[in-house]
């Protein structure tokens, strides 16, 4: 089999489950543009707003890829390229597009609130609690991990460094024109075309004005970043950045497409299924940690619920945005896998060793794209920027979730104090930034880091189990959400066994007391949810 037939089935798959799954999923969920919005019916001008759903789209899609549908499925080809091709395609359709939209649906059905709230309404306010300390944890640890990430990646690159700030000023110049031009679509195709011409021409610039700085300014420079962007208007910064920073990643998938029909490379990696891997450990359930932006990933939920859903327009724009999106990752995760089985199984174990995942998918992506005229360093360094471009785009995505849970949890506290936390969102995030600044300090980023894989799958185990119980109150039949839930909560409880013990006779005990949290929280939020399904059946009964 040749790369080309392997991208062009999986995207006639995807677009036809897209087509036709997606609209059954989109009927089951209830979705209807007789409901309003909660950007109209809540519009502040500052975290709702309505927009159009290619902007919004774009603001999505930004802040679910990054470099997770890259570096997972490129690792877990470890285990074969078939089991992550089959992963990724199931996973995607099945599992984490009905996840992605069904945390949309929900969140725009509680006026746009998060998964914590929507658990607090069908499960109680106990496991809204649980879940969001955990969430926020979570959100903490990706914020510091990424704004590490980021400083390193300045340094050591200062030309990317000046291209991202040049996109700051870019999106910010790009949300003030489009407020002026308003709903004008004319006007907006218009601008849209210039700004993505000088985000282009951004990155060639970027590059010839390299801007240098020592890592400790660069981490407070961008945690003033992520405040600001928190606190502002998403339209004046994070939603045309993302909008635009999208357009990166779209140029990219495209050039690659059509370096891949160019060049025509022959599948060099063997068609053997590994069982295990020496460093990952087991096929079940590494794989399905392994890759999860690809397939499904709990993050996306914070996303869809948190700024996403606060944004659509109307309901049936939640379809492209929250299913459609998903799929169009899944193809992303599929390209990154072509961009190493054109690899022998040798080549490939030896150079990941050696390289890493980012720098392989950008060699490897890089050399195709290079086939259509330009020369293979420039290819592989616009491949190897796009990257980096998205982790910036994670990094304040993420402060603005950390906000918004922890004004979700204030909310219910009766205290005065609380309430100022709850509505102040300068005071809110405020905290977000002390915390990460606290983990950055410590230096425990590095050592927690390892379980964030096992911990985001919790996360999509847990928002399933909240849309389940949301479908179930509503006396309608939730077997597609109840069947991936059940699978996901299999796999992250077995991934966070196998983490615990491993860790433990590793003698590196905070990891493996962890990990028993988590497993305890998983039984406690399921147990919760049972009783919350129980007493909403046997309430009906007392009435008659």
């Amino acid at each position: 089999m040749n790369l080309p037939i392997l991208l062009t089935f999986s995207a006639v798959v995807l677009f036809l489950a897209y087509k036709y799954y997606g609209s059954l999923v989109y009927k089951k969920f209830g979705l209807s543009d007789k409901n309003p919005a909660p950007s109209h019916t809540l519009r502040d001008g500052v975290d709702y707003e309505p927009s159009k759903p290619i902007v919004v789209l774009g603001h999505h899609f930004a802040s679910i890829a990054g470099a997770g549908p890259i570096v997972g499925p490129i690792i877990a080809v470890t285990f074969g390229w078939i089991p992550a091709v089959i992963w990724i395609l199931v996973g995607g359709i099945f599992f984490g597009a009905v996840h992605d939209l069904g945390s949309m649906a929900a969140s725009l059905r509680t006026e746009g609130k998060s998964i914590g709230v929507i658990i607090r309404n069908q499960i109680g306010l106990r496991g809204k609690q649980l879940f969001i300390i955990f969430s926020f944890s979570t959100l903490i640890l990706v914020i510091g991990v990424f704004a590490d990430i980021i400083a390193k990646t300045f340094v050591s690159n200062p030309g990317v460094a000046s291209a991202s700030i040049l996109f700051i000023f870019l999106a910010i110049g790009f949300g003030i024109v489009n407020k002026l031009v308003g709903s004008r679509k004319t006007a907006f195709i218009l601008i849209s075309i210039i700004g993505v011409i000088l985000m282009y021409y951004f990155v060639y610039l970027g590059m010839q004005i390299p801007f240098a700085l020592d890592y400790r300014i660069w981490i407070l420079l961008l945690l003033a970043y992520a405040f600001l962007a928190s606190v502002t208007p998403v339209s004046m910064l994070l939603q045309p950045r993302d909008y635009l920073n999208s357009f990166l990643l779209y140029g990219m998938m495209i050039a690659a497409i059509l370096g891949v029909f160019v060049a025509n490379p022959e599948i060099k990696m063997g068609n053997e299924i590994s069982l295990s891997s020496e460093n990952l450990g087991y096929i079940f359930p590494v794989l399905f940690v392994t890759i999860a932006c690809g397939a499904i990933s709990g993050f996306h939920s914070l996303v869809a619920s948190g700024t996403t859903s606060k944004q659509l327009d109307k309901e049936s724009d939640a379809k492209i945005v929250g299913f459609g999106g998903m799929l169009i990752e899944s193809f992303l995760a599929i390209i990154s896998v072509g961009a190493v089985v054109v690899l022998t199984r040798g080549e490939y174990l030896e150079r990941l060793g050696v390289e890493g995942p980012v720098a392989l998918f950008s060699t490897g992506l890089g050399g195709m794209i290079a086939t259509l005229g330009v020369s293979e360093q420039f290819a592989v360094s616009f491949v190897a920027l796009t990257v980096s471009a998205f982790a910036l785009t994670t990094l304040d995505t993420c402060t603005r979730l950390a906000r918004f849970t922890v004004q979700e949890y204030f909310e219910d506290v009766p205290q005065p104090s609380a309430k100022f936390i709850s509505k102040n969102r300068y005071v809110s995030t405020g905290l977000v930034i002390i915390f990460s600044i606290l983990l950055l300090a410590s230096g425990e980023f590095t050592t927690l880091w390892p379980i964030f894989g096992s911990a985001n799958q919790l996360l999509a185990a847990l928002a399933l189990l909240t849309i389940a119980v949301w479908m179930i109150r509503k006396k309608e039949n939730a077997l597609f959400v109840t069947i991936p839930m059940f699978f996901m909560f299999t796999v992250t409880l077995a991934s966070l066994g196998l983490f615990a013990w491993k860790n433990f006779q590793d003698q590196v005990y905070v990891l493996s007391i962890i990990a028993a949290l988590l497993f305890g929280l998983a039984i406690a939020l399921m147990i919760l949810a049972t009783k919350s399904i129980k007493k909403e059946i046997k309430e009906p009964a007392k009435a008659l």
